[in-house]
């Protein structure tokens, strides 16, 4: 899941993830009434305002076109939103027809039967082909997809053209050259970052992995199995790691910063760089570094190339338990759709789904193009399984960080623990 700017990430947008209790007994059946409310759940935000407009030309639009026909939004905190899922997993009565969630989410809460599948509505929605493979692919468990990916999140590298200039350095094109720009901009001004990265900055780090050639885990005779302790994944992470050093981002200031924080650094001109999503651009506007800054795609560890960045993003899904299914696919897909993307663009800067849209705000917005060329370039996913919120909770890859840039642990026995504890999730 994609996060904003309120959210810690990830995210989520994060990426927030959560986990979502399994449920005993099968997911209620609903209907397919043609008139009554739709109930819809969609997630809050520090500035609704706009999200919230967009919704309600959607919801007009909409009602314009099913007489008898009411929708009933209802603003979910995204941290109070276990709980809120969790009654409606376990009570159908108490579900929504459609709700907003979270990407990194899909497989938990696809676990509970709680959610329709939604594979044949969208290959037969005309605007279905047009969205993009790799996003669609994180809308899926078992081969089902149980969303309509709404918006997706992309990081990309953040960098203070003003303070670039006065040093005469030119924005990095391999990850080694990031960390010595990120070393010199620490030591010759030594009151800001090199770049502001934080140790609970996950979607930050994985970047670094996959660039080195790891991968979180991979699937074996139908089961995970983590490789955070290839040595692959170590170079990659340790590579991240070292960011939070002295000469660049100090560990005791660096080491517990969330992707909001590291973000909120930048913004307010305390970083010469910093790695955010295509959602934080209206903090980074909002900030000091207004006009004085451009993104960049995250290099690869060769010239030329562009790390795989974490495909996060939201979902619009329907619950199996409404008796108003075609009303609830039909709103879904409405809301989802090229019109509503692009306004929700001009809202809360949520980079589409689908191709067309994006490429026509790439034309017409430059400071999109960074992140449609790293989603262009490939992008990747946490593992397709419902452990991987636990893991994602319990913090598992955020300490092997940090106790690697702590120098508590070295890279290779921090990392094996790493992966013995997403082996015990994995069960």
């Amino acid at each position: 899941m994609r996060t904003r700017v309120l959210i810690a990430g990830l995210a989520a947008v994060g990426l927030v993830a959560g986990c979502a209790p399994a449920q005993n007994t099968p997911a209620a059946s609903g209907g397919d009434e043609k008139t009554g409310t739709i109930r819809v759940w969609l997630f809050d935000e520090a500035n609704r305002a706009p999200k919230e407009a967009a919704v309600k030309e959607a919801i007009t639009e909409f009602k314009a076109a099913h007489s008898g026909v009411e929708v009933d939004v209802q603003w979910v905190p995204v941290e109070g939103r276990a709980d809120k899922f969790s009654g409606a997993f376990n009570d159908p009565a108490s579900a929504p027809d459609v709700a907003e969630f979270g990407n990194t989410d899909v497989s938990s809460y696809a676990a509970t039967g709680a959610l329709a599948d939604l594979t044949g509505d969208l290959s037969s929605w005309k605007e279905g082909a047009d969205i993009l493979p790799a996003v669609l692919e994180t809308a899926k468990s078992g081969g089902k997809t149980y969303g309509l990916p709404w918006f997706t999140g992309i990081r990309a590298l953040y960098y203070r053209t003003d303070l670039f200039a006065e040093l005469g350095l030119k924005p990095p094109t391999t990850l080694a050259e990031l960390t010595e720009t990120a070393k010199t901009i620490r030591a010759r001004k030594p009151e800001l970052y090199g770049i502001s990265v934080g140790g609970k900055y996950t979607y930050a780090m994985l970047p670094f992995l996959w660039a080195h050639g790891g991968e979180i885990a991979k699937q074996d005779g139908g089961k995970w199995k983590s490789t955070v302790d290839s040595e692959q994944a170590k170079a990659g992470v340790t590579a991240y790691a070292n960011l939070l050093k002295a000469d660049i981002c100090p560990p005791e200031q660096c080491a517990n910063l969330t992707g909001t924080q590291s973000i909120t650094a930048f913004a307010g001109g305390k970083a010469g760089m910093s790695i955010g999503g295509d959602f934080n651009r209206k903090a980074v506007e909002a900030g000091q570094v207004k006009g004085k800054y451009a993104i960049i795609p995250i290099p690869g560890t060769e010239a030329g190339k562009i790390a795989p960045a974490f495909a996060g993003g939201n979902l619009l899904g329907v619950f199996n338990a409404t008796k108003r299914k075609s009303l609830a696919v039909e709103f879904t897909q409405l809301l989802g759709g090229a019109k509503y993307q692009e306004k929700m663009y001009v809202a809360m800067g949520n980079l589409p789904t689908l191709g067309s849209v994006q490429q026509k705000l790439a034309a017409s917005d430059p400071s999109v193009k960074p992140f449609v060329d790293t989603l262009t370039a490939g992008t990747k996913f946490v593992p397709a399984t419902a452990a991987w919120s636990k893991i994602d909770a319990q913090n598992v890859l955020p300490t092997a960080i940090q106790q690697i840039a702590t120098g508590g642990k070295d890279p290779a026995t921090a990392l094996t623990a790493a992966a013995a504890e997403m082996n015990k999730a994995f069960g």
